[in-house]
């Protein structure tokens, strides 16, 4: 379980193939602390630690994974944006983020509004949708909903998050993992459940 709050922006530094799955050799400021068996938010996608070397670690992302993120479009030197998972006891500054990505999205807009920076997405609409001023997760940051429509939504990025995150880094028309609000998944599920019924 996360918060969507980034805690540091990591380096790939080697990028491995093995039938199937990719490994993923991360370096990060925290690698020190970590174990074997944790687990790590990359770009929002939960992936468990299987080796430790000095600053590095290796993660590894099987067919699922990478069918469901844009993960497979890492290159070696890519940044990434990185969170523990949360502690019991601590402050919830984000939302509940699960770490598991729903689908990806593409960047069609870019706008740097003097002060701040307002990010348009485009998904594939399905299941789930956003809500105005409800919460989304971007590349495992968590954002407000600015503006919602079918298959689109947009959000406002502070100078704090564009500095400290990998957003900065987006172009448009660069996919990105997202991972909607699981209260409204719970809802969306709900409701259609329901409404099969009848």
């Amino acid at each position: 379980m996360f918060t969507g709050i980034v805690e540091a922006v990591g380096r790939i530094k080697d990028i491995r193939h093995e039938g199937e799955n990719i490994h993923f050799v991360i370096e990060a400021p925290f690698t020190a602390e970590l174990q074997i068996d944790q687990s790590v938010a990359h770009d929002g996608c939960c992936l468990t630690v299987v080796a430790l070397d000095g600053d590095v670690y290796t993660v590894t992302a099987v067919r699922e994974t990478l069918d469901k993120t844009v993960l497979s479009q890492w290159k070696t030197g890519g940044t990434v944006n990185l969170e523990r998972c949360m502690q019991l006891g601590s402050r919830l500054d984000g939302h509940i983020v699960q770490g598991h990505v729903d689908q990806t999205a593409t960047l069609v807009s870019k706008e740097d509004q003097t002060g701040s920076y307002f990010l348009t997405f485009e998904y594939e609409a399905g299941d789930f949708s956003t809500v105005e001023k409800g919460s989304i997760t971007v590349n495992g940051v968590s954002l407000t909903v600015v503006d919602s429509a079918k298959g689109r939504f947009s959000v406002a990025v502070i100078p704090y998050t564009w500095d400290h995150t990998n957003l900065s880094e987006l172009e448009v028309g660069d996919g990105v993992n997202i991972e909607f609000d699981i209260i409204g998944k719970y809802i969306s599920n709900y409701l259609k459940n329901i409404y099969a019924d009848r």
